[in-house]
């Protein structure tokens, strides 16, 4: 089988940069005519055309986007491994951290808090887990934030060491929190969820074993939107302190006085690597908390 030729793939990225074949060229330090045949032959590789003219104009096609995409990702990792493996002078690769879409802002802060006056650059995810540890594994990320470790086959790929365990409360305005226990709450309030979360889990067994079908008027899966739409007296917020403390600081909201026997856990899941980012290490014993 025939190998992928990088050279092309370089010669395009900078025409596709620059917008103009003969900037490019000039760039790239070749002739105008030697950089067009190396596109060509990009071109027929691939099996599709890269650039379409318009005018006087390059303009990308669809497969011209998504291989820009692959082509800066190959080349700024590569310039990563040079970094990584030098370790010199002040060189530092990006520090790059993933994170559920339902982790507390808060959380993450205070995870990245160290790396803040640090001279690293921070490249930041959010998605599913799924999604997330396929980036760790593929080393497209050094670190994933989550609030459970890895299951399965896949836990053992990973590496899953737990920050913190905080308990669940019931936050919401003053006015809402008058009610003489748990099972009137429950009962008489309506509440914010976390959605697909252990969080939501274990509030609905609650509920159950107190015979109560409480009204849930909205599953989040942005912590931040829980904080404004508990602000606005929509619901009570059934979350840890760490999501709504900048609230409970303020006295916008305030924690209910019930025990609901719920605890979320945070985990940081690294993979198996002979280089880890060299400032990895330090957050993570930043962040743990025993």
């Amino acid at each position: 089988m025939e190998h992928f030729n990088y050279h092309h793939l370089r010669y395009f990225r900078e025409v596709a940069h620059q917008g103009n074949l003969t900037r490019a060229a000039e760039m790239m330090n070749v002739s105008q005519s030697a950089l067009s045949m190396q596109i060509k032959q990009l071109e027929k590789r691939l099996g599709h055309p890269l650039f379409e003219r318009v005018g006087r104009r390059l303009e990308m096609t669809e497969v011209g986007r998504i291989a820009l995409d692959y082509a800066d990702r190959i080349f700024e990792t590569g310039d990563e491994l040079i970094a990584t493996l030098k370790r010199s002078g002040n060189a530092m690769p990006p520090l790059r951290v993933g994170a559920l879409s339902t982790l507390s802002r808060n959380f993450k802060i205070g995870f990245l808090r160290p790396a803040l006056t640090s001279q690293v650059e921070l490249v930041l995810r959010s998605g599913s887990e799924a999604s997330l540890l396929d980036e760790l594994r593929a080393l497209a990320l050094d670190v994933v934030l989550s609030t459970d470790p890895p299951r399965g086959t896949a836990a053992s790929d990973f590496i899953a060491q737990q920050l913190d365990e905080q308990p669940v409360g019931v936050h919401g305005r003053m006015d809402r929190m008058d009610h003489p226990n748990l099972k009137s709450l429950l009962s008489a309030e309506s509440f914010l969820l976390p959605s697909d979360s252990g969080v939501r889990t274990g509030f609905m067994a609650l509920a159950e074993r107190l015979s109560v079908t409480p009204r849930i008027v909205a599953d989040v899966d942005d912590m931040a939107m829980v904080r404004l739409l508990a602000r606005e007296g929509l619901g009570l917020a059934v979350v840890p302190a760490v999501v709504v403390q900048d609230e409970l600081e303020r006295g916008r909201l305030v924690t209910g006085p019930y025990k609901l026997g719920i605890t979320e856990r945070f985990y940081a899941i690294t993979a198996r690597r002979s280089f880890p980012h060299p400032l990895l290490a330090e957050l993570l014993e930043k962040a743990h908390r025993p």
